[in-house]
């Protein structure tokens, strides 16, 4: 996943949901069923984890411990997101759990409906508006629930449900609010935004050129005296119980290593875990991204920052995986000319890298999703965030491809090219291309686009503040759209016809000028830090491509479609755009980057908002998609030795939520 406001990045999964296309030689699983549930805006489906069973015993027992370590950490997440979603969802299922009524009442309906939001969302906000749901069901019915089970009436938590002014927005971005006490997560309290500022402002040393990721595993409070201070995440910490269990069971892992580099990354991550120190994430990170000789890898930490405001604080996240080393070719024929890349990008040279250092990208099969990154998930990856580590040491790229083609058998036959796409030819050229397109843009973002660039000495890895995470987003797109069409892609046989990234191109505009709005509650702004970035770029190109009339919204019989007329002209104006998004996070220029966000990336124009709601509505398309996990069972014989590790399909949605609280139920 990614952390945008440093440079990380996390390629989110939102427009291969909608778009049909075609994977040249992929062949579908027509036995497998890949949706499990549907409701709200939510589409929940299962991923298939092809190539398991040919792993080592090792290697499979290496994947169980990780997998178990991930789901360990769910409690954090749920904390994180608010500080009475754990006491909320115990209350919420002991009610899911007891009821006995008929299940076509319309009160259950709804309650039903809102448990499996709640699910969704790590707590009681929307994982992607950060809105706070709305229950269909009325408190009088909710409270005959508890009283009929003998469960207390806890006000508080009957307010976070009913309530609506009450903990509204889990991560506010509106600009001039105090952008903490108008969030309702739980990793501040007490604190305003410019105490929080003022804090770390003065623990920063402008002349340390290896400053640590302040404020990435703590919460930020007062003390008894009334002084601002950290709470920080470790054994012994904050989430103590929690994050010891994890390191018990990375221990575990540690004893089916693939070799001592896997080993000692395990060891530097528990060191971390254990004091809490940042130089240790650190340590931590530089062996990470040095280890490339295992199959099997993971992600597990205080990662990515949408979740703070401030874009500071980490939520917790773990992916476990193992390299799917045919697809990962690609990949890797990118990431061997990271250097070429970077020196014929179309930005001022002053802001590139001298030299480009530890590029590795690779397509994996992903095994588990947990935290941060489940049920939603990215599709891709590139870490670490920290910008130093990165010039020094180099970053990991990856592309979840089990992921995107669950995403891509999820879509077929779903009516939106017909509904959306201009003519048949256009069609036809999304079918064909748009499948490896897609994910060659998500190689390109994650790998080189995030991986490029410099900031100039003494400029402040924070100095973009809350609109951090969407230009850093803008940027890897931007490099990806402008690499996409260079010749290139052809020479190194990445693509097999000039015209391929044509496919990109349309669906990106048609996203970021129409589609993604059926995202957005009617008479709302842009709020999503990935949204808000696809926004900035087409309306940006749209509005500078008027002269020339590089793209257009055309109406016919009353829908408004989107025709590029000039693709050559667009790709000059994604490198213009890139160059100055770039400047701007070299020179660390707030004012500029605001402007930018704020101008093309934020309003919605609310007749064209509406006719795509409309539109959609027609096709019943679930705007978000998630996944449940696929269940792993240690095999052992007589003597209680491990003898396999069995993978299989079938948990329903409600099934796993309801023994991940059970069974991972690590904080109170």
């Amino acid at each position: 996943m990614i952390k945008p406001i440093t440079a990380g990045a996390l390629a989110l999964a939102i427009t291969t949901t909608t778009m049909v296309g075609c994977k040249s030689g992929e062949q579908s699983t027509p036995d497998f069923d890949y949706t499990v549930d549907r409701f709200a805006d939510i589409e929940v489906l299962r991923y298939q984890v092809p190539g398991f069973e040919n792993l080592t015993l090792n290697q499979k027992l290496l994947i169980y411990y990780l997998t178990e370590a991930a789901i360990s950490g769910r409690d954090i997440l749920w904390d994180q997101n608010g500080k009475y979603n754990l006491a909320l969802r115990d209350m919420l299922e002991q009610v899911y759990e007891s009821y006995d009524g008929p299940k076509d009442d319309q009160q259950w309906q709804a309650f039903d409906k809102y448990v499996k939001q709640v699910w969704f969302g790590n707590g009681v906000h929307h994982h992607y508006s950060m809105d706070k749901f709305v229950p269909e069901f009325s408190r009088e019915w909710f409270e005959g629930q508890l009283s009929k089970n003998d469960m207390a009436k806890d006000e508080t938590l009957l307010r976070v449900i009913f309530d609506p002014t009450f903990m509204a927005k889990r991560v506010n971005q509106a600009e001039g609010a105090d952008l903490i006490v108008t969030s309702a997560n739980n990793l501040y309290e007490g604190v305003t935004q410019q105490e929080v500022e003022a804090y770390y402002n003065a623990r920063k040393d402008t002349t340390d050129l290896t400053p640590i990721s302040w404020g990435l595993n703590a919460r930020v409070t007062k003390d008894a005296d009334g002084n601002v201070v950290e709470q920080v995440y470790k054994v012994g910490g904050l989430y103590s119980d929690a994050i010891s269990r994890i390191v018990e069971l990375l221990n575990k892992a540690s004893e089916y290593a693939e070799n001592d580099g896997q080993r000692e990354v395990i060891k530097k991550l528990v060191d971390f875990y254990t004091t809490g120190d940042l130089k240790d994430f650190d340590d931590y990170s530089i062996a990470w991204v040095d280890e490339t000789d295992s199959q099997v890898d993971f992600i597990n930490g205080f990662i990515e920052s949408y979740g703070d405001p401030l874009g500071m604080t980490g939520a917790f996240e773990s992916i476990v995986n193992f390299k799917d080393i045919p697809a990962s070719k690609r990949t890797e024929t990118i990431s061997n000319n990271a250097e070429w890349f970077e020196q014929n990008s179309p930005v001022d040279p002053r802001f590139r890298k001298d030299k480009v250092k530890g590029v590795t990208a690779k397509v994996i099969t992903a095994a588990i999703l947990a935290g941060d990154s489940y049920p939603a998930t990215p599709i891709g990856i590139n870490l670490p965030n920290a910008n130093w580590i990165r010039a020094a040491h180099g970053s990991k790229s990856v592309t979840i491809e089990n992921i995107t083609k669950a995403y891509d058998e999820a879509s077929h036959g779903n009516g939106f090219n017909e509904e959306f796409v201009i003519d048949e030819e256009t069609s036809k050229l999304l079918d064909d291309y748009l499948f490896i397109t897609d994910n060659l843009h998500t190689d390109l973002h994650e790998c080189l686009g995030h991986a490029s660039g410099r900031l100039l000495p003494g400029v402040d890895p924070d100095a973009l503040k809350a609109h951090g995470s969407t230009l850093e987003e803008a940027r890897a797109d931007l490099f990806a759209l402008y690499y996409l069409a260079d010749p290139k892609l052809l020479e190194l046989g990445l693509l097999d016809n000039p015209d391929a990234y044509k496919a990109e191109y349309y669906k990106y505009m048609l996203n970021g000028l129409m589609t993604q709005l059926m995202r957005i509650e009617p008479g709302k702004d842009v709020e999503e830090a990935h949204m808000r970035n696809r926004k900035l770029i087409c309306e940006w190109v749209y509005e500078k491509g008027k002269p020339e009339n590089v793209v257009e919204l055309v109406e016919k019989d009353g829908k408004h479609y989107v025709k590029i007329n000039d693709y050559k002209r667009m790709r000059e104006l994604f490198g213009e755009l890139l160059g100055e998004i770039q400047r701007i996070k070299s020179e660390g220029d707030y004012e500029a980057g605001r402007d930018l966000v704020e101008t093309y990336g934020v309003k919605v124009d609310q007749n064209l908002h509406k006719e795509v709601l409309d539109r959609y509505a027609k096709l019943n398309i679930a705007p978000y998609k998630g996944f449940v996990n696929p269940v792993y069972t240690l095999v052992t014989d007589d003597n209680g030795n491990p003898v396999d590790v069995t993978i299989t399909y079938e948990e329903d949605y409600p099934t796993q939520m309801l023994r991940y609280s059970k069974q991972y139920k690590t904080l109170k």
